[in-house]
């Protein structure tokens, strides 16, 4: 699956569960779509919380399919072409320059 048949299939699931509707106590606007982004990010840091790798990676794996699915609707809602930017910010990092000591700077 490309990133629109993913986003297809969540914006599927959430219609289905009714959270679109305006009277829905689980609206999803952009506010709580980033709240909701920013929480699943930190349930992925627990998974890292006193240790320096996860002693459940089923778990982690879950965590962050609730990031990008998360991530997809925002971009979903927002309009925003997640590919495209994806891409257009990569392009913009290979022209920045990051302090790299095998490079000496």
């Amino acid at each position: 699956m490309n990133l629109n048949e993913l986003t297809a299939a969540m914006n599927d699931f959430v219609q289905s569960k009714g959270w679109y509707d305006p009277q829905s106590p689980r609206q999803q606007t952009p506010r709580n779509l980033a709240i909701s982004l920013n929480l699943e990010a930190a349930e992925v840091l627990e998974h890292f919380q006193w240790r320096d790798e996860t002693a459940d990676p089923s778990a982690l794996a879950e965590e962050l399919a609730d990031v990008a699915l998360y991530l997809l609707q925002l971009a979903s809602v927002e309009q925003i072409d997640l590919e495209q930017a994806i891409l257009h910010k990569l392009a913009k990092n290979y022209r920045r320059t990051w302090d790299n000591p095998s490079q000496g700077q």
